[in-house]
């Protein structure tokens, strides 16, 4: 691995040429107008790509969360004035039906 890396510090590199080989001229090796557009669309493309996925996830999260706090406020209102049969000897109030518990949370539920 040594000798590798000696050799490889030690070759000397290319001097680059000032100009182009004869037969060349600077419109044949240059993207030109249309490279540039092209590559201008595809960067416009992805920008509005990412910026659509980043509006979906969070209205997929918002969603999830709005949903969330709907069911605690159901379940608040049902558990109000109702004795607790599942989870009435639990500390923390928790019952034994609840989907993370038992395994069988749906989607938007981490």
């Amino acid at each position: 691995m040594h000798s590798l890396l000696i050799a490889l510090a030690t070759t000397p590199a290319p001097a680059p040429s000032p100009s182009l080989r004869e037969g060349l001229t600077q419109d044949q090796v240059t993207p030109g107008l249309l490279g540039f557009v092209l590559t201008a669309f595809i960067v416009v493309l992805t920008a509005l790509l990412i910026v659509d996925m980043v509006r979906r996830i969070r209205r997929v999260r918002y969603r999830a969360q709005v949903e969330e706090e709907r069911a605690a406020a159901a379940e608040a209102s049902v558990n109000d004035g109702a004795p607790q049969a599942d989870g009435a000897g639990d500390p923390a109030g928790r019952s034994g039906n609840r989907p993370e518990i038992n395994g069988d949370a749906g989607p938007g539920s981490r």
